[in-house]
């Protein structure tokens, strides 16, 4: 059988010179380190190794919330090349959502930092994890040490395409975390369209200044550099004056809509600047059409915005060379996310399922070999979001035009999308909703100029209760993670809401729209 391991294609396409540079960390203290193609193989066959020696069962979990370094993608390449499942947790999670992760996944293994060692380790082997480990951003850490005992050699798993590679974790608007099983298959099918769908080119550098828990950083950028043999730039954060500064030295770089923001406050972002690069692209959030005519303005360059999701990798993407599919057009339009991808296909449909006319508005539903497996451990969940001919229910609403082009016009009805990061109202309104004193709670997103939207926090206190707005999200700040928390909370006797008894949200949202204005 021929092997589908995504680790393997991705070693497939590494330069036949081991010993160039794959990997550059830049560091605001002085030069970086330098990984050549030969570190990241050698390193993760140890670190498979380790993890073999381990005795895992068949499609063991290994969940990791590090802070991002070179290490944790050489981890997440050890994973894959292991043949078990890699299960990336945002950094900013706290103790309650990492034990309902450990819980509901059941990883053999977890990898954390060693600052959250000692909780970590508390949830994790009271949930029967086997083995947790430490690693650092300073390349130190217990994984490391276990690992540098093994043997720098290892023949990757084999692996179908249907073969589970990753789970990754999306709320849901009832609140409950879904796992989203994503396969081989389903990443390396992805990648390959993309590294022709944006022209990647020999001589390509990439900035990589994004994330390694979520699918933007981790996939689309970290499988676009690799699998194309490109060298990365490699910042452990965001940093606007150090990502313009670099861009004389690379050619691609992937951002959310927020980093392009800030970039456009830096003076020393000019067209000289931005001469050597060859694509921006921006995805994660929408991209206001004011940041995206700014951007051409000073910069020369049109960003390519694309649209995609945890449970289907990358869906659309507005053209990088002319798309012979779409009469040749090469445009990237403001405003939209392009066409659907070689591959995949979209429809947007009505209430009944059935297909609207050009250029209306309905829910967009895509079918393609990046779709998902499913739900973890939900098999009723994944039926009731997969129509009956294997399309899959973004909860996004938009249209095609008759360019072909789509534009997302809105999301499923409370989803909030915070600085690229997805925020589920229900889920923080189950939070608080439990805090002494309080009645019932609403979450709604308004506008931001920095963030595109924040969630503010609408409360009724039980009677005879005082509630403090304010105490409220420091009280959440130690649950949940930093962009799940509320900018502002506002206390009320009652909620708007319509005959059912619902709550109108849609109210909330235009009573509090100008509140960051």
């Amino acid at each position: 059988m021929n092997n589908h391991n995504l680790f393997a294609a991705l070693r497939a396409a590494f330069p036949k010179d081991l010993d160039q540079v794959a990997v550059e960390t830049v560091e605001s203290g002085g030069p970086g380190l330098r990984y050549t193609w030969r570190d990241l193989d050698r390193a993760s066959a140890m670190v498979a190794n380790l993890l073999a020696s381990l005795d895992l069962p068949q499609g063991a979990r290994i969940a990791v919330q590090v802070e991002k370094s070179v290490e944790a993608l050489v981890l997440y390449l050890a994973v894959l090349r292991s043949g078990c499942v890699f299960l990336p947790l945002n950094t900013a999670y706290q103790s309650a959502e990492v034990a309902y992760f450990v819980a509901n996944a059941e990883p053999a293994v977890f990898v954390c930092s060693p600052r959250n060692h000692g909780w970590v380790s508390k949830i994790a082997f009271t949930a029967g994890t086997r083995y947790v480990f430490t690693l650092d951003d300073d390349r130190s850490g217990s994984l490391l040490e276990r690992a540098a005992h093994h043997s720098d050699q290892h023949t990757p798993a084999t692996s179908a395409a249907d073969d589970l590679a990753v789970i990754i974790y999306t709320s849901g608007t009832t609140g409950r975390s879904k796992g989203a099983m994503l396969t081989h298959g389903n990443m390396l099918s992805n990648a390959q369209v993309l590294r022709d769908y944006w022209c990647w080119q020999p001589d390509d550098v990439l900035i990589h200044a994004l994330p390694i828990f979520h699918v933007h950083g981790l996939f689309v950028a970290i499988h676009g550099a690799l699998i194309n043999g490109s060298p990365m730039l490699w910042l452990n954060q965001f940093d606007a004056p150090s990502v313009v500064s670099l861009l004389p030295r690379a050619t691609v770089f992937m951002g959310v809509p927020t980093l392009y923001v800030r970039m456009l406050a830096e003076p020393g972002l000019t067209p000289e600047q931005a001469g050597h690069m060859r694509l921006f692209i921006s995805g994660s959030a929408p991209l206001l059409i004011e940041t995206f005519n700014t951007w051409q303005a000073r910069t020369g360059h049109t960003i390519l915005e694309r649209y995609g999701m945890s449970e289907t990798v990358m869906l659309t993407s507005n053209p990088c060379a002319a798309d012979a599919r779409h009469g040749g057009q090469i445009e990237r339009r403001g405003g939209t996310v392009g066409f659907p991808l070689p591959g995949v296909e979209l429809r947007v449909v009505d209430d009944a399922g059935a297909a609207v006319a050009v250029g209306e508005v309905g829910s967009i539903q895509v079918r393609g070999p990046n779709v998902f497996k499913g739900y973890w451990r939900m098999p009723e969940k994944t039926v009731e979001e997969f129509t009956a001919d294997g399309f899959f229910k973004t909860g996004d609403v938009g249209r095609i035009d008759a360019q072909g082009y789509v534009t997302i016009v809105g999301r499923s009805k409370d989803l909030i999308i915070s600085g690229g990061y997805n925020v589920y109202p229900a889920e923080i309104e189950g939070f608080i909703n439990k805090l002494p004193g309080v009645a019932e709670s609403a979450v709604v997103g308004v506008p931001h100029p920095d963030f595109g939207e924040v969630g503010v926090a609408v409360l009724i206190a039980q009677p005879g209760a005082q509630l403090n707005a304010e105490q409220v999200r420091v009280t959440l700040k130690a649950q949940l993670a930093n962009f799940k928390i509320p900018k502002r909370c506002f206390v009320v006797n009652e909620l708007p809401r319509n005959t059912m008894g619902k709550v109108q949200k849609n109210l909330l949202r235009e009573q509090y729209k100008s509140e960051f204005a």
